[in-house]
């Protein structure tokens, strides 16, 4: 495979071919040089996928991205005869299945990209690849890797040094980080969500085949995938649907209600744990001493409707900027509350006070709306309502969060130009059987 340029293919990861025609088509208008049926259309649509978009792009090499892992020869000569000029296999199938792919190919066209995703060992396996005939090699970090903030960088430099045939890499490239790749030796650049995702598929796609012909990142702040410290910000980004539809629709606290009404407000934090009486307000209070700014303290009361929670405490907790309270129980001064900004939800609103007593404690796991919470797990907050994200999982979800208003973001395009959310997704199609 001779390449005199670095290659821009834009990965078509849809389950709906109508969807994937329209953005292949805004994406080469943009400058896309080879167009990828992504491995979940084929499995959707099977190679169907791939005759559409040959009829639709005969001038633009069609990528089948099949990853085959075995019968190399049949499943390249049938993805070549509908059309495929490259296929490609995994990089652990056996040597036999990559060979007798290659061997397939030649009798009908197609040439051999092998996928190393999983490979413990990309460069050997590249140079063996090579051997056996393979036109080009992918460094490939998968969608489920990258919601843990895992780019191919760490990688690539390395790999492409050491192979013999050109390099393709994917894994969440961006305009901002595609010159990255080019200037680390990938010849092939694969891009996702950057160009799909975007509401404006056409002018997205020139950014970044500008910032390849450059080899000059161009800025952007969407498709960003975020960890450690930068988890809040990712978590701002999205709203609490965004973050339950991350978590398979689950972690949502019900019947706790937002006692604010500004649509910008999100309140997001860490949880700092309080379980109290009805009416005692003494741990509660205690918590606002112990919680560190951006904190959320989350205070299991119960249910209980004498309100543990008020104008005074809501001062005290925003004078340590702590990032809001959840109460399951009752919550009074709410006009004050309200005036000051302090974000915070409840189950009911009671002018009743009880009595500081001290029963309860602090940093323990609760219950609040149905959810368990435990110390650190981090909370997202909105008029929508509260979800409940694990600790161990909040880099995960926060970047899921992101991948699903993202895919939100085209959704919304594609119906503003006059479709229906039926239509754009299928629906009917995709109704359950039985």
């Amino acid at each position: 495979m001779r390449l005199e340029r670095p290659v821009l293919q834009v990965a078509l990861d849809f389950e709906n071919l109508s969807r994937a025609l329209l953005a292949a088509r805004e994406a080469v208008e943009g400058g896309a040089d080879w167009v990828e049926a992504g491995t979940p259309l084929i499995k959707s649509e099977g190679l169907d996928a791939v005759r559409e978009l040959k009829k639709a792009f005969p001038d633009r090499r069609i990528v089948a991205d099949l990853k085959v892992m075995d019968t190399g020869a049949f499943e390249v000569e049938i993805a070549a005869k509908a059309g495929a000029d490259i296929v490609t296999i995994l990089g652990a199938a056996d040597d036999d299945t990559i060979a007798d792919g290659v061997r397939g190919g030649e009798l009908y066209g197609a040439e051999v990209m092998v996928d190393l995703l999983g490979v413990p060992d990309p460069a050997a396996r590249c140079r063996r690849v090579a051997e056996l005939g393979a036109a080009a090699v992918c460094w490939h970090v998968g969608i489920d890797m990258q919601m843990q903030a895992k780019t191919p960088f760490a990688v690539l430099g390395e790999l492409a040094k050491a192979s013999p045939i050109p390099v393709a890499v994917a894994g969440g490239l961006t305009s901002e980080t595609v010159a990255d790749a080019v200037r680390a030796g990938a010849q092939i650049l694969i891009v996702g969500g950057a160009i799909t995702k975007s509401p404006q598929i056409t002018e997205a796609t020139r950014r970044i085949r500008t910032a390849i012909d450059t080899r000059t990142g161009v800025p952007t702040e969407q498709f960003r995938r975020y960890a450690g410290d930068d988890l809040r910000t990712a978590f701002r980004k999205v709203s609490s649907p965004n973050v339950s539809d991350a978590l398979q629709r689950g972690g949502a606290c019900h019947g706790l209600l937002p006692r604010f009404s500004d649509p910008k407000v999100r309140m997001v934090g860490p949880a700092v744990t309080v379980v109290t009486r009805d009416g005692d307000w003494a741990k509660p209070v205690e918590a606002i001493d112990r919680a560190g700014p951006g904190d959320v303290l989350v205070i299991d009361a119960g249910g209980g409707t004498t309100a543990i929670w008020g104008e005074l405490a809501s001062w005290s907790a925003h004078g340590r900027k702590v990032a809001g309270v959840v109460i399951d129980g009752a919550i009074r001064d709410l006009d004050a509350i309200l005036e000051l900004g302090f974000p915070a939800f409840s189950r009911s609103v009671s002018p009743n006070a009880g009595e500081p007593k001290g029963h309860g404690e602090i940093g323990v796991e609760v219950i609040v709306g149905g959810q368990k919470v435990r110390p650190g797990d981090w909370i997202v907050g909105d008029l929508s309502g509260l979800v409940v994200v694990p600790r161990e999982r909040a880099a995960e979800i926060a970047n899921r969060a992101l991948d699903v208003l993202e895919h939100e973001n085209r959704v919304r395009e594609e119906i503003q130009r006059g479709s229906t959310l039926a239509a754009v997704q299928k629906l009917e199609r995709w109704e359950r059987v039985g």
